[in-house]
C-alpha cells in the first residue's frame, strides 16, 4: 500500500507511540500497532486500534492523573 501523505513510500506493519493531550492529563500509549510509511513515517491505525485508543483515553481521563503511560500490548 502506498502512503497517502508522501505518495511514494510504502506502508508496512509497525508499532508507534501515541500521545494525547487531554483536558486533565497527558497520555502516552507505547507499542501501538499501526501501518507506518517507510519513507516519511506517516502512521495509520486500523479501526479496531483507533476504537481501543479512544477507550484507553477515556479511562485515563477518568483517573485524573496528570501523566499516564500505558503499554498497548499489555492491556489491549
Amino acid at each position: 500500500m502506498k502512503c497517502q501523505s508522501c505518495k511514494s513510500g510504502n506502508m508496512s506493519p509497525s508499532t508507534t507511540t501515541y500521545f494525547a493531550d487531554l483536558k486533565n492529563c497527558m497520555i502516552i500509549i507505547k507499542n501501538v500497532p499501526c501501518m507506518k510509511c517507510e519513507q516519511c513515517g506517516d502512521v495509520l491505525y486500523s479501526a479496531s486500534v483507533t476504537e481501543r485508543l479512544y477507550e484507553l483515553m477515556e479511562k485515563a481521563e477518568s483517573l485524573a492523573s496528570e501523566l499516564t503511560v500505558i503499554e498497548y500490548d499489555k492491556i489491549a
